[in-house]
């Protein structure tokens, strides 16, 4: 029995970590919330869901995938920061040298110039790898190791939290019209 109410309890955890797309008033994406804060916000009246699963959380409410803020909130432009979970989301959780996708325990950080050489810690030189891979390459360049990229690396700009949040969004179809895809990922800016 105990037990019983364990599981129930951590399946209802797990609902309530379901990732949610906020948008704000006039519909620009801001960020990807829990739904837990995203049932929060819409219980306390600033946001209204426009789009939902179809689990039923309570008896006529479903579970949120997109919800819209009901007042405009001021999102300024910053820089994204450097991290393993932002090199892995700009590759899309890829490795970069053989293309498998992995979660992101099954993934590493390489420097495409090792730091042996003078290879920094910059967005430009670091890709995902997975152990397999980045163990085959060790302390040598692509070419020397004769294995090349699937991508050059991208620079950091001011565009990059977009890609990064068009990347996360890219499995949730109900997002695609929020983000700007098509179904063959070129932009496209649609009203609703």
């Amino acid at each position: 029995m105990v037990l019983h109410k364990k599981r129930k309890a951590s399946k209802a955890m797990n609902l309530m970590r379901r990732p949610v797309l906020q948008l704000n008033s006039c519909l620009e994406p801001v960020r990807i919330i829990w739904a837990r804060r995203a049932l929060t916000l819409v219980t306390k009246g600033k946001a209204i869901v426009v789009v939902h699963t179809d689990r039923e959380i309570y008896p006529g409410i479903f579970m949120p995938s997109v919800i819209r803020l009901l007042e405009y909130k001021y999102v300024p432009i910053r820089m994204q920061t450097l991290s393993r979970k932002n090199i892995f989301m700009r590759d899309s959780y890829k490795c970069m040298y053989c293309g498998h996708e992995f979660t992101g325990g099954g993934l590493e950080l390489d420097h495409v110039l090792p730091k042996s050489r003078g290879g920094k810690n910059e967005w430009i030189n670091l890709v995902s790898a997975c152990r397999k891979c980045n163990s085959r390459k060790n302390d040598r360049t692509p070419e020397e190791a004769g294995m090349p990229l699937l991508r050059r690396p991208l620079p950091q700009t001011i565009h990059t939290p977009r890609f990064i949040l068009k990347s996360l969004g890219a499995q949730e179809k109900s997002w695609d019209r929020y983000l700007w895809n098509d179904s063959k990922g070129e932009q496209k800016l649609q009203f609703a």
